[in-house]
């Protein structure tokens, strides 16, 4: 109700009876469809926003007394900002901008200093989120010994995880999106780097082994998922991270050209090389629908070889090579290029990973400094893929 005003001596009437046992559910309710600036006759009643498009309610200086308040909310779907009118008042609170359905007190504490309680609304604040870390670069043959020995095994794909987090508003979360490891010149391929949300990491995958003799061939690197084992030593796959990928396959003792191992994917364990001269496939990826269709990230490299080289997982990850260098994985799939042949490096790198949020339409993403995005709709929900870099990211 609005506040009431009584003078010494007074008869109160029925109706001023009554509306004293108004409680403050049935305040006075003011609807505003644009920018708005208190006037003292708000003392007491309800300022509701209705604006589809951002708006603010601004607080003047020397028009509210101590003890005064109001209650503030916003139905329509635009932001509303709670705001000084100027530099003589004080506008403080923990959030002062207030999404769909969200509303709280404003408080005064003197003439020129008032505090906001907000509540949260009921907007959805629930953010569904994908994080893919850069897939790993394949190992590559090593030359030393002059006999064209071993080809090198397949990188992995890049660690996945998703997942849906509840989020809060005007709070900055922390994003990563991981490079592809480099692909191995005579050497293991590189391992991939980190992708990150708030503290969630996934692992870059792991390089490849380098091939060899069976003296110089080397183990697959450690990872979201691990590397294929180098040629043509039985050389062991590298490791994945739990959760988030698969281990590499083995590479196949023989003689030179014999098989590699697969790069782990998310989805499954790189295959061992096979025969002497075939390489392992790289594992498949997992699928994700949180763009709206189903896409597959952080397929694992295939193992090269001097017959087969191994297929690439499906998410990214590239073929073995026959004859020379593998072909890079795809930009933002996390997945791991194919192990390379015996010509002069380097192989093909690893695709770099990426990071994706889904999440309701009333919901409006700053993308920070350092990072690159772009928004899309997809019917009731807008998706953010950021590409690149790092930096912060927050909603409204």
């Amino acid at each position: 109700m609005a506040k009431q005003s009584f003078s010494s001596g007074q008869t109160l009437t029925a109706a001023q009876m009554d509306a004293l046992q108004k409680n403050d559910y049935n305040q006075t309710v003011s609807a505003k469809t644009a920018p708005y600036t208190l006037v003292a006759g708000d003392v007491g009643t309800h300022v509701q926003m209705t604006a589809s498009t951002a708006t603010t309610i601004s607080v003047p200086a020397a028009t509210f007394a101590e003890g005064d308040s109001l209650f503030i909310s916003s139905l329509g779907a635009g932001a509303c900002t709670i705001q000084a009118a100027s530099t003589a008042i004080t506008v403080s609170g923990s959030s002062l901008v207030l999404s769909q359905f969200g509303g709280g007190t404003l408080r005064f504490v003197s003439s020129s200093a008032c505090t906001f309680f907000s509540g949260a609304g009921s907007v959805p604040s629930t953010v569904d989120v994908l994080v893919v870390a850069g897939g790993g670069g394949g190992g590559h043959g090593n030359q030393a010994s002059g006999n064209n020995d071993g080809y090198g095994g397949g990188g992995g794909g890049g660690g996945f995880f998703t997942a849906s987090f509840a989020i809060n508003l005007s709070t900055n979360y922390a994003v990563t999106v991981g490079a592809g490891g480099a692909g191995g010149s005579g050497t293991d391929g590189s391992t991939g780097s980190n992708s990150r949300f708030d503290a969630v990491y996934t692992f870059g995958g792991g390089g490849g082994g380098s091939g060899g003799t069976a003296a110089q061939a080397r183990v697959g690197l450690n990872g979201g998922s691990g590397g294929g084992g180098g040629g043509r030593g039985a050389k062991a796959g590298g490791t994945g991270t739990i959760g988030q990928g698969n281990n590499g396959g083995s590479s196949i003792s023989g003689d030179a050209g014999a098989g590699s191992g697969g790069g782990g994917g998310a989805g499954a364990v790189g295959a061992n090389g096979s025969g002497t001269t075939v390489g392992g496939a790289g594992g498949v990826g997992i699928a994700s629908t949180i763009t709206g269709s189903s896409v597959f990230y952080a397929g694992g490299g295939g193992g090269g070889a001097t017959g087969t080289g191994g297929a690439g997982g499906t998410g990214g990850g590239t073929a073995g090579s026959i004859t020379g260098n593998s072909t890079a994985a795809g930009a933002n799939t996390g997945g791991g290029s194919g192990g390379g042949g015996v010509v002069a490096g380097p192989n093909g790198s690893g695709g770099s990973g990426v990071v994706i949020f889904r999440y309701k339409t009333s919901l409006t993403i700053t993308i920070g400094a350092g990072l690159t995005g772009s928004t899309a709709t997809d019917g009731s929900f807008k998706v953010t893929t950021i590409t690149v870099g790092s930096g912060n990211v927050s909603w409204a």
